[in-house]
Formats: structure tokens, sequence, C-alpha cells
């Protein structure tokens, strides 16, 4: 959290005096970001496991939450704090492009840690990745419209292609071609490695954003302001309501912590790109500001597992084989 708020102020504080600068190179900026924002999304898919998305028939009733949570919910409670706090447009549609976006892959490693079912969790997040190509057009499509703003849908399509299905196919590729030259442990080890290159690449793409739109943050700091309160609701509110409703409907709490962290945690970085290849960059500011309130939010769900576990104590099963997650990723996400 706290090198992403670096990124922020770095990007602001050395993009204001250049403004000049940036105003005469936004193409170029732009193609800056589509690189970076490629590199965050494509480490992520080595590490993500395609192949799991076959066995996502396991589960029907937890994946299919998940994906209400995702692609009903989320946009339904963000058009409506949409509403009360963002009157920017654009703005406003940064952060409905936030609401609609997939899953983050971040999600697994919260739920490994919590001792949750890590394989659910990746089921979810492969599936949603697929579901957005069509999911995240139709509904920006949809929300534009109330804000009559058009929507570039050829533009958001090829982006949706360059930074989803490229670094997809790319990942899954260096994922089989690693395990099958150097063995399957040869990828584990490697893991780590990837998971802090998408983090780097990350902080990279947030200083872009900052550094482009510098001049708009500054001059219209108060607009921006107003995000911390709708991003944090948001957060919020789908924790604890998920985290009921699937005790509700039955769901274990290994079950629940892995649909429950898959669908509060967004992945920005895709947000990021869609907005800054297919929108106004100014559109991208709501993305690049989620994760501020997503790490401190998620970071505390998680302090708060022993709890919520003691909450589900009638319906516990065993943990999912393998679901702790690798030593030291606790840290790596506090830091974040």
């Amino acid at each position: 959290m706290l090198y992403a708020l670096g990124s922020m102020l770095v990007g602001v504080l050395v993009g204001y005096p250049l403004r000049d600068w940036t105003s005469r190179h936004t193409d170029d900026l732009g193609t800056v970001t589509t690189i970076s924002v490629f590199l965050v999304i494509y480490p992520m898919m080595v590490n993500l496991r395609v192949e799991a998305l076959a066995r996502a028939g396991r589960n029907v009733r937890g994946l299919a939450l998940a994906l209400v949570y995702n692609f009903v919910w989320a946009p339904a409670v963000g058009f409506v704090l949409a509403r009360l706090f963002l009157h920017d447009h654009l703005l406003a549609l940064g952060f409905l492009l936030v609401m609609v976006v997939p899953c983050s892959s971040m999600s697994i490693a919260y739920t490994g840690l919590a001792k949750g079912d890590v394989e659910l969790a990746t089921v979810v997040v492969g599936t949603s990745f697929v579901l957005a190509v069509v999911v995240v057009p139709a509904w920006m499509a949809v929300f534009a419209s109330g804000y009559d703003l058009d929507v570039p849908i050829g533009s958001m399509v090829v982006s949706i292609v360059t930074v989803l299905i490229g670094p997809m196919i790319a990942g899954w590729l260096t994922r089989v071609g690693v395990a099958r030259w150097r063995g399957p442990a040869v990828m584990g080890r490697l893991q780590p490695a990837f998971s802090a290159a998408s983090m780097l690449a990350m902080f990279a793409t947030i200083f872009g954003i900052f550094f482009s739109k510098a001049t708009i943050i500054v001059d219209r700091w108060s607009t921006v302001l107003l995000l911390l309160v709708p991003n944090a609701l948001f957060m919020a509110l789908t924790l604890g309501v998920a985290t009921w409703v699937n005790r509700r409907l039955g769901l274990s709490y290994e079950q629940s912590v892995a649909v429950v962290f898959a669908s509060a945690g967004k992945n920005n970085a895709t947000a990021i790109a869609i907005a800054a290849t297919a929108f106004s960059p100014l559109v991208a500011v709501p993305a690049a500001t989620m994760p501020i309130f997503q790490v401190i939010l998620m970071v505390g769900f998680l302090r708060l597992a022993p709890r919520v576990r003691a909450y589900y104590a009638p319906r516990i099963t065993r943990p999912t084989p393998g679901a702790a997650s690798p030593a030291g990723h606790l840290e790596e996400l506090e830091k974040t």
C-alpha cells in the first residue's frame, strides 16, 4: 500500500512541473501505459492455472455466486454509489469500469492465507477473465448511455484482447513451456519472481497514470478525493454482504472465503489498461486509486479470518489440500 501511495505521489510531483511535455506526448504515454499493463497482467497469467477452468463444474454454487457478485452485484452497487457521490461523468465512468472488470488474481493468494479453497478461487479468477471479454463492453455501453457518453466498443474490445487475452495466452504458454522444459518444481520456484515482477509493473503503471494526469489531479483534487468514499463503501459492503449471504446459502468457510476475496478484489490493472487505451486517461484515475482501499480492507478481512471461521463453525469442512499460501505473501501484500 505504501508503495502504491508513493507511486501516485511521485507521479504527481514529477508530472505537474512537466505538464507541457506530457500534453505534447499523450500518444507516446498511452503506448507506454499499454506496455506496462501487459507486463502487469502477463506474470499473473503465468501463475494462474488456466487448466483449472475444466474443473469449474465441481462447485457450481460457489462459482455462480462469485460471478453474480462480480458481474451483477458490483455493477449495480457501483452505479448507485456513482450516482450518489461522483458528479464528474468521466470519473463516474472510470469507477463503474472498475466495478465490471474481472476479479483480481491476488484473491488467490488472500484465499490461501485464509486457508480457503484455493482451487475454487483459481476457477473463479480464470472464468471471470474469460467472461470479461463480453460482459465489460456490454456493461460499459449501458453505463455510458446513462452519462451521455460515447463508448468506443471496437477500441474497447481491442483493448480487452490486448490486455487480457494476449497475456493469458502468453502466460499459459510460458507456464506450460517452463514446466515441460525444466519441470513443475522450477515453475513453482519462479512463481514469487513473477508475482514481484507484476507488482513492480503495477507501481510503474500507477506512476505513469498519475504522471500523465498530474494537471487534472492537482487542478481538480477535490473531485478526485471524492473517490475515497464510494471505493471504501463498495469494499466494506461486498465483504460483509457476501460473507453473510454465503453462509445463508450453505457454503463452507473455505468456499466462502474464496468467493468473498474473488468478489471484493478487482483487477485494477485491467481497468487502467482499458481506460487508458479506449477512453480518456481521466477514466483511469479511479482504478489507480482503488488499490489503496482494496489492500487495506482485504488485509483487514484476512485478519478477521479466525472470527469468520467461528461464524461458519457448523459448516467448516476440511481445508482443500495445498490451500496454504507460500510463506512471505502476507508481508508482500501488506507492503503494497
